[in-house]
């Protein structure tokens, strides 16, 4: 973003710097794509289609005859339900014009303010979450650091009330993906936790479509719904919507002696 802001800056051509952002993702999209394909490692008990024909359907029956499957599958679902809902509207509401409820930032201050306050924070979460869940393991962090994810919501609301100074704004949103940080690490360990031999690779293949899934329709519906309600209003339902996820987290299954098999 803020490539793309400083060519908009230069040229003041929009369609050509975000032209230019997206064929420099797509290059090192495929760096790592061909990275990962010869350097990744795979778990030794994994088998793969060519090893048994069987091994495609095999990974998805074993998958979904877990104990408690249908909760796992609303929790991976439910989650990030209210994130999903609010990422798809930061960058619009950091761009729109205080008059349309937004901050009215550039698009190059957005950039730094996700790009590089943002990923600083995020991985900042990501490694002390990582750390907290190796040291108290995932039955006693998971909750912690769910409400770690969903609680900065509200900030947004804040945001949107007042449309206080930018040095408010770099705080509100550092605290906020550092709370996404923690919580998202705590959810990827769990997609770990219910993967089962030897289809570990499989079943988080599965998990994750599953995932994105639940990221992928909640934000089909975001704008409309903040179009109708207004930033204020929408911001406040995002917290209605973490609701969900967070009470499915007493009823999936989180097993101490399961952890330790995961070591």
């Amino acid at each position: 973003m803020v490539l793309a802001g400083t060519i908009e800056k230069k040229t003041g051509n929009i369609s050509l710097s975000w032209s230019v952002v997206m064929a420099v993702a797509c290059l090192i999209f495929l760096f790592a794509f061909l990275f990962h394909r010869f350097y990744l490692p795979c778990p030794s008990t994994d088998i793969s289609g060519s090893e048994n024909r069987k091994g495609f359907a095999d990974a998805f029956r074993t998958y979904f005859q877990q104990e408690k499957i249908i909760y796992i599958v609303m929790f991976i679902l439910l989650y990030r339900l209210g994130e999903a809902m609010l990422v798809k509207m930061t960058g619009p509401f950091l761009l729109d014009s205080p008059e349309a409820g937004g901050l009215g930032l550039a698009t190059e201050t957005v950039g730094y303010l996700y790009g590089t306050v943002g990923v600083i924070s995020l991985s900042v979460g990501g490694i002390l979450g990582g750390w907290l869940i190796s040291a108290y393991g995932l039955k006693k962090c998971l909750l912690p650091m769910a409400i770690m994810l969903n609680a900065p919501d509200l900030l947004y609301v804040y945001l949107a009330m007042f449309q206080p100074p930018i040095e408010t704004v770099y705080l509100m949103v550092a605290l906020e993906q550092f709370g996404y940080g923690l919580g998202f690490t705590a959810f990827s360990v769990f997609l770990i936790y219910i993967t089962r031999d030897p289809y570990k690779t499989s079943h988080f293949a599965i998990s994750t479509g599953l995932m994105a899934l639940g990221m992928m329709l909640p934000g089909m519906i975001s704008g409309m719904l903040q179009s109708v309600l207004g930033y204020v209003n929408f911001f406040i339902f995002v917290l209605v919507f973490t609701i969900p996820g967070m009470v499915l987290l007493f009823f999936i299954p989180l097993d101490n002696s399961r952890e330790q098999n995961m070591e």
